[in-house]
């Protein structure tokens, strides 16, 4: 936000400060990765959905060029050590994980302070974190957005109304989203059905497909969606290690967090050799980003009609809570998932390292880059 006030509004005057802040907070309501939504906002403002588009591709593309080289490059890693080659030692990696649990403490610790201010909202992120906790299905996400949002509406909170002309509705834009959405069900059944000797790029589609249109919260959120996709006991494409590996790596790129998706293309399509890798990482990046940018497109003028209405702003604030609940959850879930080693004891070491991160995020101005740096010269050192 520093850089877009500095750039866009001081420098540039493409908007005023109010209108950033507004955009962001329209962003935030939608499902998708809410800083990549606000610049392609501000594109559309200034150059209508070309622009857009254009703008929204060059954001991404530095961090999924790199996620993807990364899926390539962790096998490799893998490979040098048990061939005994002068590859990068797999310890490299070794806080790696617990690391990446200290960051979505640190993003929940965050979001808590500003979405959770009294009894109620405390109370939604409570329940919404003990539902992630423990009831297994990837629809429990979208079902506490929708009851948070429902329970928040009960609340006194006001915004004055608005005066404006009514903007113009592309509903394409709504009728695509529907489209493919449908188009990638039936396709990733019949590939699933007809036992297809590639099928998985289909359903890596659908599924990625699905969690941008019902991801709210930025890449923390996606987490609980794809361990519990992928990973198993439910999932066979990636191990659990795998998964927090792309995660704190992602940290360390710049650009949107929402680029760990290259990562988990590449990693599951890699038994199909190289091709296939790199047309994983394509798929699941174009998927993850198509539905909330197709929305965006939709729903930006139906909120410019409809925003001196306040059911949009007393759902935020349900929304916002339950968002914190999940990611809370997704942290517990993924540090169990190391938390023992193979002889089943407890390894202080990971909870260490989770807690000197989630400390220098919290309490200390050190770059998020430079902490992942640290931590991959330590277990470097350190084994």
């Amino acid at each position: 936000m520093g850089m877009m006030v500095k750039t866009f509004v001081q420098k540039r005057k493409d908007l005023t400060e109010d209108e950033l802040l507004e955009y962001n907070a329209f962003c935030a309501m939608l499902p998708g990765p809410t800083s990549s939504q606000t610049v392609t906002l501000i594109a559309m403002k200034r150059g209508g959905v070309p622009l857009a588009i254009i703008t929204l591709l060059l954001w991404v593309f530095p961090a999924a060029l790199i996620m993807g080289a990364f899926s390539f490059l962790i096998f490799y890693f893998d490979m040098g050590v048990s061939k005994g080659s002068k590859g990068v030692p797999i310890n490299l990696f070794s806080y790696i994980q617990p690391m990446s649990v200290g960051f979505v403490c640190y993003a929940a610790a965050r979001m808590m302070k500003t979405s959770v201010r009294h009894i109620a909202t405390a109370g939604i992120m409570l329940g919404s974190l003990v539902a992630t906790l423990f009831i297994p299905s990837p629809w429990v996400f979208p079902a506490l957005l929708l009851v948070s949002g429902t329970v928040s509406n009960f609340s006194n909170n006001r915004i004055p109304d608005l005066l404006q002309k009514p903007k113009k509705i592309n509903w394409m834009h709504l009728w695509l989203f529907v489209v493919i959405y449908l188009v990638a069900v039936i396709l990733s059944e019949l590939a699933l059905r007809g036992n297809w000797s590639h099928g998985r790029i289909y359903h890596l589609f659908e599924n990625f497909y699905r969690f941008g249109a019902i991801v709210f919260g930025g890449g923390q959120a996606l987490l609980p969606m794809m361990d519990y996709q992928f990973v198993p006991p439910h999932g066979q494409l990636l191990s659990a290690g795998q998964l927090l590996t792309g995660f704190g790596m992602v940290q360390a790129v710049p650009g949107p967090v929402f680029s760990v998706c290259s990562f988990v293309g590449g990693v599951a399509m890699n038994e199909y050799g190289g091709i296939w890798q790199v047309i994983g990482c394509l798929v699941t990046t174009i998927a993850v980003f198509l539905p909330s940018t197709l929305l965006l497109f939709f729903l930006f003028p139906v909120y410019e009609n409809l925003k001196h209405h306040v059911i949009i702003f007393r759902a935020l604030e349900g929304i916002n809570s339950a968002i914190v609940g999940i990611i809370w959850a997704s942290g517990m879930i993924l540090f169990q998932s190391i938390a023992f080693d193979k002889s089943l004891a407890f390894e202080w070491s990971n909870l260490v390292v989770v807690i000197i991160t989630f400390c220098l995020l919290y309490f200390s101005k050190i770059p998020a880059p430079l902490i992942v740096v640290g931590w991959l010269l330590l277990g470097w050192t350190l084994h």
